[in-house]
């Protein structure tokens, strides 16, 4: 039997045993994502739902579906594979307007279904294996749309998250019968985040719920995310002024400041996406440039020590000479924040495989320098690599690296 079979069996005697019971929970007077009152946002994470048309991913007994239905007007599809689950649901909420109640398996009905403006999971995505799931779901949603889970992060043993994407045995407790076995996905917050983001999601939030009862050792998991849109084949660049600059000298830099989530990009007033960086000033060496434009742009800290030249980029406009230093941040303190005054901000990581269209010029040649193989389209432009760095040999980027 499967991972997943076995979850679904083990759900199944669940429901039935409920059904004997005739237990079932009232509708909430707020979205709770997890097992307590109270704690955490409500629906709002979801957006404007009104009209919308929104997916309940392992919906139970259906619930919370009918709440969002009757209190913000959502169009809810809810979708749940135990079919005593299912059935408890219909026998409660059949007919209540704006809910579809569906008996299946949510990768299959995707399949075949109209993509949804959002999409939501309460305790039920860590039953199936995230490469089936995630791949499913952002097919299943429009580009744009919020997907928000709310998963296992420690458990009633006090055992935290894996950091491997492995199921493991957890326990669906019952107060009179034996406890049923199931397996779960409990993964640690980074390779929630490294999973979406691999499957085409953007994460906007990692919360950590907690029980006001300091003795209960539950913590559950609210991640936000967004499913990213379709992307083209390759990524575009849009060429800078051609008004030549005052006299002066046209020395800038550009730095690369890497993290986990991706390549630190912000946005122009002007609408492109580009490195932090900015022009050299009387006196200054090129470290203590980079050093300066961050702070001043981003608020992040770095000493020049933090900071590797990797070469010069030479390339014209009109007949101006442009040179641009590019450069890696190794090391930083803070967080980048949008500065007052600045001309670039809404700064944000993007991860290199989910680079944005529009980004400008001299940020795209810088980061084709560094990384050869990254597919970015720019004006052609002539790189010199220093020694201290491993690097390309001089040579001129055209702007048509390969994928």
């Amino acid at each position: 039997m499967s991972v997943e079979d076995l979850n679904a069996e083990a759900w199944t005697v669940y429901g039935r045993r409920q059904l004997d019971r005739g237990y079932m929970p009232p509708v909430p007077e707020r979205l709770e994502w997890g097992p307590w009152q109270g704690v955490g946002p409500g629906a709002e994470i979801l957006g404007e739902v009104t009209g919308k048309r929104v997916l309940d991913i392992g919906s139970g007994v259906g619930h919370h579906a009918v709440h969002l239905a009757r209190t913000h007007g959502a169009q809810v599809t809810a979708i749940e594979l135990s079919r005593t689950q299912h059935q408890r649901a219909t026998g409660s909420h059949a007919g209540t307007p704006g809910v579809r109640f569906v008996h299946g398996e949510v990768i299959e009905y995707l399949r075949d279904a109209d993509p949804f403006d959002a999409a939501y999971a309460i305790g039920s995505l860590a039953f199936t294996d995230p490469y089936r799931s995630l791949p499913a779901l952002r097919e299943g949603l429009l580009p744009g749309a919020p997907l928000v889970l709310s998963l296992l992060h420690t458990d009633l043993h006090d055992r935290g998250p894996s950091t491997t994407v492995a199921p493991r045995e957890q326990m669906i407790r019952l107060r009179d019968d034996p406890p049923l076995p199931t397996r779960m996905w409990v993964l640690a917050p980074q390779l929630w985040e490294d999973l979406l983001t691999e499957h085409g999601f953007r994460v906007e939030a990692i919360d950590l719920l907690r029980p006001s009862d300091e003795n209960n050792p539950v913590v559950h998991q609210l991640i936000r995310a967004r499913r990213l849109p379709d992307r083209t084949a390759r990524i575009s660049s849009r060429p800078r002024t051609t008004r030549p600059p005052v006299p002066h000298a046209a020395i800038g830099v550009g730095a690369i400041v890497l993290s986990d989530e991706g390549v630190l990009l912000g946005r122009h007033r002007s609408g492109t996406l580009e490195l932090p960086g900015g022009t050299v000033e009387a006196g200054e060496s090129l470290e203590t440039t980079v050093v300066r434009e961050l702070a001043e742009e981003t608020g992040l800290i770095a000493r020049p020590d933090d900071v590797t030249l990797l070469g010069t980029l030479v390339d014209h406009v009109g007949d101006v000479v442009r040179v641009t230093v590019g450069a890696i941040v190794d090391a930083w303190q803070g967080r980048p924040v949008t500065q007052p005054d600045e001309s670039v901000g809404d700064w944000g990581w993007w991860p290199l495989d989910q680079l944005p269209q529009g980004l400008f010029v001299c940020s795209a040649q810088i980061l084709t320098a560094w990384r050869p193989d990254l597919p970015i389209d720019h004006t052609p432009a002539h790189f010199t690599p220093y020694a201290c760095r491993t690097a390309p040999s001089a040579t001129a980027l055209d702007g048509a690296a390969s994928v």
